[in-house]
């Protein structure tokens, strides 16, 4: 009950905070008018401009929905691959010497590129389709979870690994049940960067080379001075980005639950 109780109460601390700024934003803008609408709206406007957004299609031949999808879709496409490839790398970088000798000097190499820098290289490879965006994006998913992967087989007790050794378990049993589970807590924060530093580099992506999208739909807002319709493209990452990082709390939860069932 106290735990019940303690939860509730950090919720509604949380909330607080976001009304605080909401009341803010509103006495500024809406009440004492300290900035023009044309320059920062208040939030009635930027409130009634979602609205609207939602089931029109102007200015940039897209509705809302519309934009979060593609960027959606995109996102993950390249994040999961990311993931898929990130994961195992890592691992099998920290695990076996020799291919971390064989891998780490191109991984070294690649890592410090940022995910931008790789734009102009993959617009002339895949044109300014979903191809080009989510390369960028498993670029920058790919480097997250393949580092916090590695740093996790690397943290894992070497007298885990001697009791390993004691009851006589493989090289595939040690890795598979004792430096992986030791390692999910990292894997799963490697998952969670990886998500974030996606998002944004999607968003990034989209405001240099998109025809639908929020990045696109930002960029197209900037251009025909429609701020309104830029703090509701920024409200939307916001929100998205945060709804797709408790998801995936979620599902760690849920891996972490069912490892210390076995």
């Amino acid at each position: 009950m106290k735990g019940f109780l303690k939860k509730r109460r950090y919720f509604f601390i949380s909330c607080a905070s976001v009304c605080v700024v909401l009341l803010v934003w509103f006495l500024w803008c809406d009440v004492f008018k300290m900035t023009e609408t044309t320059v920062f709206p208040g939030p009635v406007k930027v409130l009634t401009t979602f609205i609207q957004k939602l089931t029109q299609r102007n200015p940039d031949n897209a509705t809302l929905l519309q934009h979060t999808i593609t960027s959606l879709q995109t996102c993950l496409l390249g994040y999961g691959i990311g993931a898929v490839v990130g994961i195992p790398m890592g691992i099998l970088m920290a695990w076996n010497k020799w291919c971390d000798r064989f891998i780490r000097p191109l991984f070294d190499l690649i890592r410090p590129i940022p995910g931008l820098a790789w734009i102009p290289l993959f617009i002339v490879l895949f044109g300014i389709g979903i191809g080009a965006k989510a390369m960028v994006i498993f670029i920058n998913s790919m480097v997250a979870c393949t580092v916090n992967a590695y740093t996790g087989i690397q943290q894992t007790r070497q007298e885990h690994i001697w009791l390993g050794d004691v009851f006589g378990a493989s090289n595939a049993q040690k890795l598979f049940k004792i430096a992986i589970p030791s390692a999910t807590p990292m894997i799963f924060t490697g998952l969670r960067t990886a998500l974030g530093g996606s998002w944004m580099a999607l968003v990034a992506a989209e405001l240099l080379a998109s025809s639908k999208g929020l990045g696109f739909m930002i960029q197209n807002a900037r251009l025909i001075s429609r701020p309104d319709l830029i703090i509701v493209g920024m409200l939307c990452i916001g929100v998205v980005g945060l709804v797709l990082d408790v998801i995936l709390e979620a599902v760690e939860k849920m891996v972490a639950k069912g490892m210390n069932a076995k």
